[in-house]
């Protein structure tokens, strides 16, 4: 699923594309809204929220999308007809620039005043003005035992972070993805990581958390079961969390097994196995082997 960082720059594109013009297309390809009409209204703003995007008109309306899994925008110049393609959800439109809204998971039009009816569940936005990492804290402590993985995919406790972030700022915390929150001693600095990260890259296309943006090289674990850590040569791991995510993509949990390896496991027929606490020491010392492929240091 698209993270907070892609949705704000999606938002932003929007923004610039639609706000302060009058509409003079509006098509909704969905039943529910398929006689709405929103030409002559004038779009006022496109905002993200978590992974939503608000797009606000005159008249107190807010169209209310959210990509899922596939979904996009695509911005293109004005003029023509819209494409007569069964992918696009959403089309609006203006003089200059044409918004078409392919594979969305969600398109609903509501007042703008009852916007908190799907939004307002969210916990603080990694990417908002009124970011609040004290009370980002508190919501994941609501739920001490619940693993680290699946609580920061919990958008009720903060908004934006996907499986991706997740994975990374987990492996660079040294945190296995099972380890309980109550045991996790700075959970500030958790979630000020994970910020961080999304500023990082909300300005451009593509994720980089290890600061190459080289092919391959963007991450740390992130889409890379069975190849070797950048850190200690160990195989990543990738299973999947109990808990049922909102997206069968957000199930899925990659880690070092040793360089997160903070908890004891216990293994049940290759399943994603079950944990207990264990003391949390010092990283295991990173191997230093320069050829062929590398070895973690005994």
């Amino acid at each position: 699923m698209p993270e907070g960082d892609v949705v704000w720059r999606t938002a932003r594109q929007l923004d610039e594309a639609l706000a302060g013009r009058v509409l003079t297309h509006s098509d909704f390809r969905v039943p529910r809204f398929a006689t709405t009409d929103l030409t002559r209204r004038t779009v006022t703003e496109t905002v993200s929220r978590g992974k939503h995007l608000l797009t606000r008109v005159d008249g107190g309306l807010t169209v209310h999308t959210h990509l899922r899994m596939d979904g996009s925008w695509r911005i293109r110049p004005a003029g023509g007809y819209p494409p007569r393609d069964h992918r696009i959800r959403l089309v609006l439109g203006n003089d200059r620039r044409l918004a078409l809204g392919y594979q969305l998971g969600v398109v609903e039009v509501l007042r703008t005043q009852n916007e908190e009816r799907v939004v307002g569940h969210l916990g603080p936005d990694l990417l908002g003005s009124d970011w609040d990492a004290a009370e980002a804290v508190r919501r994941l402590q609501a739920d001490p035992d619940r693993p680290a993985g699946e609580a920061l995919l919990d958008q009720r406790s903060l908004a934006g972070i996907g499986n991706l972030y997740k994975s990374e700022v987990l492996f660079l915390r040294g945190l296995d993805p099972w380890r309980p929150v109550r045991s996790i001693d700075d959970l500030k600095a958790l979630v000020e990581l994970a910020r961080t990260m999304l500023d990082a890259n909300k300005d451009r296309v593509g994720q980089v958390t290890t600061g190459n943006p080289a092919r391959g090289q963007e991450t740390w674990v992130y889409g890379r079961a069975g190849r070797p850590c950048r850190r200690c040569g160990a195989a990543i791991r990738a299973a999947r969390h109990a808990r049922q995510q909102a997206d069968p993509e957000d199930r899925v949990t990659f880690w070092c097994p040793r360089c997160q390896l903070l908890r004891i496991p216990a293994m049940n027929r290759g399943r994603p196995p079950s944990w207990e606490a264990a003391p949390a020491g010092r990283l295991p010392p990173v191997s230093r082997r320069r050829s062929g492929r590398r070895r973690p240091s005994r």
